[in-house]
């Protein structure tokens, strides 16, 4: 499981430190390197996958090629921003321009792990996140229970 949150900067090369808790989860391929899947997220951030994790999330999205129009759509728009990626023996990942750009992703980031996925943020849009929706946290939580904020069922 992914948790946390930690920031970090972008180097010249468009490279970012993945936190140790957060390589640990990741499986190696068969050259020993970690491995995980770079896509396009919701919200302006991306998400990082394991495979298997990119894999449990897509089970909630039909993938069928002929499944419609919408999904063809859906399909084409998520796979085109996805990238299998491999850290560096530093345990740096190489953040692809057109993931970087949709992003707004320039100096620095911030990683918040997301149970089976890490968000990728440009750290502007995630202080403006957090400063925006970081205090309705129990009133979102009381939402999603369906309790009444105020202590009513």
């Amino acid at each position: 499981m992914f948790c946390g949150d930690s920031r970090h900067s972008v180097d010249a090369k468009h490279r970012v430190f993945l936190p140790k808790r957060f390589q640990a989860e990741l499986p190696l391929d068969e050259s020993g390197a970690r491995i995980a899947v770079l896509t396009r997220g919701l919200d302006g951030c991306l998400y990082l996958f394991t495979e298997g994790g990119l894999e449990q999330a897509l089970l909630r999205m039909d993938t069928e090629a002929f499944a419609g129009a919408d999904h063809r759509k859906l399909q084409r728009l998520f796979f085109s921003y996805t990238s299998r990626v491999t850290l560096d023996a530093s345990g740096r990942l190489l953040l692809p321009e057109k993931l970087r750009k949709l992003a707004g992703i320039q100096k620095e980031i911030v990683m918040v792990g997301a149970r089976q996925r890490v968000e990728v943020w440009a750290a502007e849009r995630w202080d403006a996140f957090e400063a925006e929706h970081g205090e309705a946290f129990d009133e979102l939580e009381s939402m999603l229970t369906g309790q009444i904020p105020g202590g009513g069922a």
